[in-house]
């Protein structure tokens, strides 16, 4: 199977080092020297990391055969592709690779059936379950603990504690203004 680790960048200085935009949680894995990686497009690669490191909290990397700073500007967008053995887990005990998450079941902890994960959105602040319900709409789902109550890879299914409103229109709205206009009226 195949995940895209990384985005390059710009090339950084003369020497052929770019800066990449990160997309894995194991970029020591993944983006270390030595490691080969196919390329999007595939004309760009396959590319060997040579060297890495990390400047001003951005990565840089080296590849072999690219020496100079025309060479890294030839390669700016392109996106570096790890093969990942589809069995694998991540290192963390509740972290999950996209491709598991895919496809899986949701229920609420009642047992209410919600839908099925078609897409993980990766956002600067949270990851999203794109989940579609039975009858074709979307609903956005945020993967944190407060939300997530249980992933069962075995059993295929994400199991939530929906807030109010998230999955249905429920949602109670209340206000310190809708609070006093009771009060006046009582009087």
């Amino acid at each position: 199977m195949q995940l895209v680790v990384a985005r390059i960048g710009r090339a950084h200085g003369i020497k052929g080092e770019v800066t990449v935009e990160v997309r894995t949680d194991e970029p020591e894995l993944r983006l270390g020297p030595g490691a080969v990686l196919a390329t999007d497009p595939a004309s760009a690669g396959p590319l060997t990391i040579a060297s890495g490191r990390v400047h001003s909290g951005r990565l840089l990397l080296r590849f072999e055969g690219v020496h100079d700073r025309t060479g890294a500007e030839a390669l700016r967008n392109t996106l570096l592709i790890a093969d990942v053995d589809p069995e694998e887990r991540p290192e963390g005990e509740d972290e999950y690779y996209d491709h598991q998450l895919i496809d899986l079941d949701v229920v609420t902890k009642g047992g209410e059936e919600v839908g099925r994960i078609t897409e993980i959105s990766h956002l600067p602040t949270q990851d999203l379950f794109v989940v579609e319900r039975p009858d074709g709409s979307e609903v956005f789902v945020p993967f944190v603990e407060e939300i997530v109550a249980e992933i069962d890879l075995e059993e295929q299914r994400a199991v939530i504690t929906p807030p109010p409103g998230l999955i249905d229109d429920r949602a109670e709205v209340a206000s310190s203004r809708d609070a006093s206009e009771s009060g006046d009226d009582a009087r």
